[in-house]
């Protein structure tokens, strides 16, 4: 009689092979380089990090610097016109002799020089974008005009300007200051 062969385990396969098993030591070396590897790669992050918080604080304060020049560039802008009116009321000051304007035509003179005081300085408000709102004889327009006063009256329309008590004024198209005004109303009919 014969006897079962005992189970053997098969052969390895030549083909498949388990990698061999790291040393302890080789571990703890590959850990740490990649340990290393994440230090370096985390402060390269916190330095692009750092730079680019720099650079946006940077870019702010040039923006506001910018915005300061640009403001201080136009507020000079808007002033180089009303030089003149200013020079013209330093030399009338200058000039201003009482003996002098106790003349005949001293009253006629003085009005002459305030009209042109007044025309140098709507001509520089006009340079910079000043213009006043029409009032007078206008509808009334609740968005240009305040109305003061209701003024019964049947010489014009109802809802029309009859009187300018302040002049408004518009700066580049937009209300800074609306037209004080008192406006025409019917007059009310007596009781029958």
């Amino acid at each position: 009689m014969k006897l079962p062969e005992p189970d053997l385990p098969a052969a390895p396969d030549p083909d498949f092979a388990l990698p061999p098993e790291p040393p302890e030591e080789a571990a703890a070396e590959a850990s740490e380089e990649q340990i290393r590897k994440l230090r370096e790669e985390r402060d390269g992050l916190q330095d692009r990090l750092l730079r680019s918080l720099a650079e946006a604080d940077n870019a702010r304060k040039r923006a506001a610097r910018e915005i300061q020049d640009a403001r201080a560039h136009a507020t000079a802008e808007a002033v180089k016109p009303f030089l003149s009116v200013l020079d013209s009321f330093e030399r009338a000051l200058r000039h201003a002799n009482p003996v002098a304007m106790a003349g005949e035509n001293a009253a006629t003179d003085w009005r002459k020089g305030v009209e042109l005081l007044h025309r140098q300085l709507a001509d520089a408000a006009r340079k910079v974008g000043l213009e006043p709102v029409e009032a007078a004889e206008q509808k009334f327009d609740p968005h240009l005009h305040e109305a003061i006063e209701m003024v019964p009256t049947e010489a014009v329309p109802e809802g029309t300007v009859v009187e300018e008590l302040q002049r408004g004024y518009k700066l580049h198209g937009r209300l800074i200051r609306p037209a004080m005004v008192k406006v025409a109303q019917a007059p009310a009919k007596a009781p029958a």
